[in-house]
């Protein structure tokens, strides 16, 4: 595994949420983050069926406009009574002509839960894929999980995204309930951290 050298790490977003999550993450380590939103470039389209395509094509592209090592993530929340939906398609859910609505896809996910009697608890996991780019095009991949249900009515206001009804195993609260130190520890995006913080330390 290749090991980051630098302490400024491009993080290919243009969530704040998720920015800030990562920066967290990344913090001990002595890394700066800044976010591709900071520096105005655009989103790269993801094209890709699968959680690590497209994380590698926001990587790289991040990696193409500025030179600097970049990391991407891309995840999503897969629910067993969709089939594994929205999955991939997590953040096209939330698309409104003005921009996400994730309590737009809640609604619509649970919804859809309904009108096909989903049974109880209804079982579902975050999924997390990093992709750390270098600009000689080498990449390392690592995934994570976090396991749970999904909860209705949503709950909490603290994080981002479908955290409101997400309640992962072994807690009575959901993400959004959690403070941000408590779910940073057990969330899909610190089991894959947990791999990559390799990259980051010395040898």
């Amino acid at each position: 595994m290749r090991k980051f050298g630098g302490d400024r790490l491009l993080v290919a977003t243009h969530n704040k949420g998720k920015l800030e999550e990562i920066a967290a993450l990344l913090a001990p380590c002595g890394i700066t983050c800044v976010s591709a939103g900071d520096l105005g470039l655009a989103e790269p389209e993801e094209t890709e069926s699968t959680f690590v395509g497209n994380a590698r094509i926001k990587a790289h592209a991040a990696v193409k406009a500025t030179g600097l090592p970049a990391l991407a993530d891309d995840s999503g929340i897969e629910v067993d009574g969709l089939g594994g939906a929205p999955g991939v398609y997590t953040a096209d859910w939330a698309m409104t002509p003005t921009g996400r609505d994730f309590v737009k896809a809640m609604e619509r996910t649970w919804r859809e839960l309904e009108a096909v009697n989903a049974p109880y608890p209804r079982r579902a996991r975050f999924r997390a894929t990093m992709v750390l780019a270098w600009p000689d095009g080498h990449d390392e991949v690592f995934e994570g999980k976090v396991d749970g249900q999904v909860v209705w009515p949503m709950r909490g206001r603290q994080g981002h995204g479908y955290d409101p009804m997400f309640q992962p195993d072994g807690y009575d609260l959901t993400f959004a309930e959690m403070d941000a130190d408590e779910k940073n520890r057990i969330s899909h995006r610190a089991d894959a951290f947990a791999k990559l913080a390799r990259c980051f330390e010395g040898d």
